[in-house]
C-alpha cells in the first residue's frame, strides 16, 4: 500500500488525540506538566483472518465496534494520564480492556433508549393524537393509576409507520442529538475536547494533502472533515428514515424490534457512504450528503491552539511509525 493510499482517522480524548491507521493506532496526551506521553500498538488484520469482514456493509459493523473499543481504550488512557492514576501497568491494561467492553455495552443501551425507544414512542403518541386518538381517555375521576394506565394504553396504540411517521421519528432523534451536543458544549472540559477534535481534523487534512506534518501546515487546514463521526451519525439518521419505511408493522413492539435489528445494516450502509467519501469528496453526491455533518461540526469542533495541534501531530506520527505499510524513513517525525 502506498503512503498516499493510507486512510487515517482519529478521535479526541481528554487533553489529547487518538489517531488510527489501517494496521495501527496511537493516542497522545499532554500531561499537566506539559509533557506529551503516548501509547500505541499495531492492530490485527481482522479482514485477513476473517474474509467475511471484507464484504461491504458487513465490514462496517465490525469496524465500528472495533473503533468504539479503541476509542474507549484511548479515553481510559487519557484519563489515567491527566488524573495521575498510578499502579501496575498490566493490571491497568486489563482493567482498561474490561472497562472498555463495559462502557460499550452501557453506551449501546443508552443509545437504544434515547435514539430508538423514546423517539418511536413519542412519534407514535403524536400520530395517535393527530389521527383522532383519545389520548385523554380514562380521565373520568377514577384512581390516578387507572387514569394513567388508560392514558398510556391510548397513547401507545400502534400506528403503522409511514414515510411521514419516520420523518418525524428522525427529526425527534436529531433534536435529541442536537440538544445533547449543545448542552455538552457549555461544559469547559468538553470544550477542550472539541478543540482537540478540531486539531485531529486539521492534522488528518494535512496528511491527506501530502504536506509535511508540522504545526504551520496543520494550522491552515479546516477543522471540519467529511469522515468525522459527527457526519457518520447524521448519515445514520438519514439512512434510518429510509430503512424504517421499508419494514413496518402495526405493533409498537415489532416496530421497535425492526429498528433494533436494522442497526447493523444501517451502520454498515452509512459506513460505506463515509468510506466512499474519503476518496470521492470532489463528487457532488458525497459533498451534498456529508454537508449536514460538516455544518454540525461547527458545534462539535473548536479552533485548536498550536499546543493541541502538536499533540495531534504526535499521535499521527506515532501511529504511522507502527503502520507496516509506511516505509521507515517516511514514518519518522518530520
Amino acid at each position: 500500500m502506498k503512503e498516499e493510499q493510507i486512510v487515517v482517522g482519529g478521535q479526541a480524548v481528554i487533553e489529547g488525540v487518538m489517531m488510527r491507521a489501517p494496521r495501527s493506532f496511537a493516542v497522545a496526551v499532554r500531561r499537566p506538566d506539559g509533557e506529551i506521553v503516548s501509547m500505541g500498538e499495531p492492530l490485527p488484520a481482522l479482514a485477513e483472518k476473517y474474509p467475511l469482514l471484507r464484504v461491504p456493509i458487513l465490514r462496517g459493523s465490525a469496524v465500528l465496534l472495533h473503533s468504539m473499543y479503541l476509542g474507549i481504550k484511548a479515553l481510559n488512557f487519557s484519563a489515567n494520564v491527566v488524573f495521575h492514576e498510578e499502579g501496575d501497568s498490566s493490571k491497568k491494561a486489563k482493567n482498561s480492556s474490561a472497562g472498555a467492553i463495559g462502557s460499550i455495552v452501557l453506551a449501546i443501551l443508552i443509545n437504544i433508549l434515547m435514539f430508538i425507544v423514546l423517539p418511536l414512542v413519542l412519534t407514535n403518541m403524536i400520530f395517535v393524537y393527530l389521527g383522532g386518538g383519545t389520548i385523554g381517555a380514562g380521565s373520568d375521576g377514577g384512581a390516578w393509576y387507572q387514569n394513567a394506565w388508560a392514558w398510556l394504553q391510548a397513547a401507545i396504540k400502534p400506528v403503522r409507520p409511514s414515510v411521514a411517521f419516520n420523518l418525524v421519528d428522525g427529526l425527534i432523534r436529531m433534536t435529541f442529538f442536537l440538544i445533547m451536543i449543545v448542552t455538552f458544549s457549555f461544559l469547559r472540559d468538553i470544550r477542550r475536547v472539541f478543540e482537540y477534535h478540531g486539531a485531529e481534523h486539521k492534522v488528518v487534512h494535512t496528511w491527506e494533502a501530502g504536506e509535511e506534518l508540522i504545526v504551520e501546515n496543520a494550522r491552515r487546514k479546516p477543522r471540519q472533515h467529511p469522515r468525522c463521526g459527527t457526519s457518520f451519525l447524521m448519515i445514520v439518521m438519514m439512512v434510518s428514515i429510509i430503512a424504517f419505511s421499508v419494514i413496518k408493522f402495526e405493533s409498537l413492539f415489532l416496530n421497535f424490534l425492526v429498528r433494533l435489528s436494522l442497526i447493523p445494516l444501517i451502520a454498515g450502509v452509512s459506513y460505506e457512504v463515509i468510506r466512499a467519501s474519503a476518496r470521492s469528496r470532489a463528487q457532488w453526491f458525497f459533498s451534498i450528503i456529508t454537508r449536514p455533518g460538516i455544518w454540525l461540526q461547527n458545534l462539535t469542533t473548536r479552533e485548536p491552539d498550536d499546543s493541541q495541534l502538536e499533540v495531534a501531530l504526535f499521535a499521527l506520527k506515532e501511529s504511522l511509525r507502527l503502520e507496516p505499510a509506511v516505509e521507515k524513513e517516511t514514518a519518522k517525525a518530520a
